[in-house]
């Protein structure tokens, strides 16, 4: 069997009911994969034997995959993977910080064009001559320096519930739309230190390679990303200088790096950073809810979409049918869809 047969419920049940821990894990690497079939089929009957759950992308450039593995079976993975090819020998592996192993019920393994799409088309580009890697240690110091520029190569609702101390956004709602968003925002500072990061590292290493190619001298970007920064510093007792929350694309929605709360929920605007998906089947907009709308609403992210939800099954049906939510099943914009309803909300609510 290639691919899942089981239906999602099924399968959540069963990874709730397990009473072994697993380890959330992430990792990425920019190598030629020439047959991308057999590399795909051959890595996901191995994991599937030793009970590995996640998502993992595998284009001829390379992999991505986020993961979630048995405690008991992480060396297993590590074979597995290090020996699936030469190039993945001992890469890096980001473990999860704020961790309960809920991360994912279920293995699937995509080829795309790209592990990560950017737009670029430009044939000369080279995605492995990359800037230069920053340790946690190195990064606190070169973030200090006058003539040091920190760039967040993520999205707006990444950003907004976490980023480093004094980091611009690049306000775009894509990467590949981000990237010469990038080149235009620093074209007067190309000869000072630019530092990239995301989430773990797979977004900004290319970022970095992209600003080279288009001439910028001084580039660098963090290696292993947050993930790994927040892991050495803890363990080196360095200054953390990322606030807030790291937003992670599982279960979780989010890692706790510090208590900060640099965010507000879109429904009352009270301070809160817990992304959450609207309970409403037809819908499932993204957004940031407290815990007292999320009472009051059910977990929805308006009342009509609370009233819809309540409706009987056959009607919820007959409503969505035909409905193209778009982009706002995952809301990247600073302009967020409910921040318009918030005063209205607020009046009602009194």
């Amino acid at each position: 069997m290639l691919h899942n047969r089981v239906n999602n419920k099924e399968l959540k049940e069963k990874m709730l009911a397990e009473t072994e821990k697993r380890i959330t894990v992430s990792f990425y690497k920019y190598f030629n994969i020439a047959d991308t079939v057999n590399y795909r089929n051959n890595l996901y009957l191995a994991l599937t034997k030793i009970n590995v759950f996640g998502r993992i992308y595998i284009a001829n450039e390379g992999i991505n995959g986020q993961i979630s593995v048995p405690e008991s079976k992480l060396q297993d993975f590590k074979e597995v993977l290090y020996n699936s090819a030469p190039e993945l020998n001992g890469i890096r592996l980001n473990i999860a910080i704020d961790d309960d192993g809920k991360s994912f019920w279920v293995l699937r393994a995509k080829i795309r064009a790209k592990i990560v799409a950017d737009g670029i088309t430009d044939s000369n580009f080279d995605p492995s001559v990359t800037g230069k890697y920053l340790s946690a240690k190195d990064y606190n110091e070169l973030s200090e320096k006058p003539d040091t520029i920190i760039i967040d190569m993520r999205n707006h609702y990444e950003y907004e519930v976490g980023h480093f101390e004094n980091a611009q956004e690049v306000p775009s709602d894509t990467f590949r739309d981000q990237l010469p968003m990038a080149i235009d925002m620093l074209k007067e500072d190309k000869n000072k230190n630019i530092i990239m990061y995301c989430t773990g590292g797979i977004r900004c290493e290319k970022a970095s390679a992209y600003m080279l190619h288009n001439g910028f001298k001084n580039v660098f970007h963090l290696e292993g990303g947050i993930i790994e920064y927040t892991r050495q510093a803890k363990e080196q007792g360095l200054p953390i200088k990322f606030k807030g929350k790291n937003f992670v694309f599982d279960e979780r929605l989010g890692e706790r790096i510090t208590e900060d709360i640099l965010s507000e929920c879109h429904i009352c605007g009270k301070p809160c950073d817990t992304h959450t998906n609207c309970k409403n089947d037809g819908c499932h907009l993204l957004f940031i809810q407290c815990e007292e709308c999320a009472i009051l609403l059910e977990g929805c992210c308006s009342t009509d979409c609370m009233e819809e939800k309540n409706m009987p099954s056959d009607l919820q049906k007959e409503k969505r049918a035909g409905r193209n939510n778009g982009a706002m099943i995952f809301n990247k914009s600073k302009e967020h869809p409910l921040r318009k309803h918030r005063d209205e909300w607020k009046i009602n609510r009194v």
